[in-house]
This record gives structure tokens, sequence and C-alpha cells, in this order.
């Protein structure tokens, strides 16, 4: 599989993860975190000798994992893992912030 196909595919597992979700199937919706991170994490591997392919990945990565910790807080907990989601969803922009404001001007002024 090609990796633009690996990418669609995991947006795929991710849509699926989130219809889980929104339909409230905890099982399903639980069962579905494992695949979908893999995927994420294994795009970022994949991708790792790209250095804007490599950031955007880490922040889907991140926005994911914290997409499947506020999941398993409103399926099982009253919603408490909202703040530990947020710190998730925070290290994603942070990311793209990196990126964005350090790692690509420098790439320009080198150019």
């Amino acid at each position: 599989m090609k990796l633009r196909e690996y990418e669609n595919f995991h947006i795929v597992l991710w849509l699926l993860k989130d219809t889980c979700w929104l339909m409230e199937w905890r099982l399903e919706g639980i069962f579905m975190i494992m695949p979908t991170v893999a995927a994420a994490f294994h795009i970022t591997w994949l991708g790792r000798k790209n250095t804007a392919n490599l950031f955007h990945n880490l922040a889907v990565s991140s926005w994911i994992c914290g997409n499947a910790v506020w999941m398993i807080g409103e399926f099982f907990f009253n919603d408490s893992f909202r703040p530990i989601a947020k710190v998730f969803f925070c290290v994603g922009v942070v990311f793209l912030a990196l990126y964005y404001f350090g790692v690509l001007p420098k790439e320009k002024r080198a150019q």
C-alpha cells in the first residue's frame, strides 16, 4: 500500500472511531482506538524524513490521542478526562506552531 493510500485508510479508521463515539457504541469505539492510534503513529514514523510531514503527523497523532482520551472519558468517567484531552490537543497545536514559526522560516532562510 502506498503512503497516500495508507493515510486515506487511516482517515477511514478515524471516522469509524468517531462514528462509534457519536452513536455511543462503547465497545466498538474502544476497539477502534488501537488501530486508529497505531496507524497515526506508523504514518508519523514513515514520514519522519520529511520535516513538514513529521510535524503535521505528530500533530495529527496528538489530536487522535486527545480524541481517544476524550471519548473514553465520556464513555466511562462522566467526561472527567476532557482536561487531559486538552493537553493532547494543545501539544498538537504546539507541534504545528513549532513547524510554522520555527522550522519552516529557518528552512526558507537556508534556501
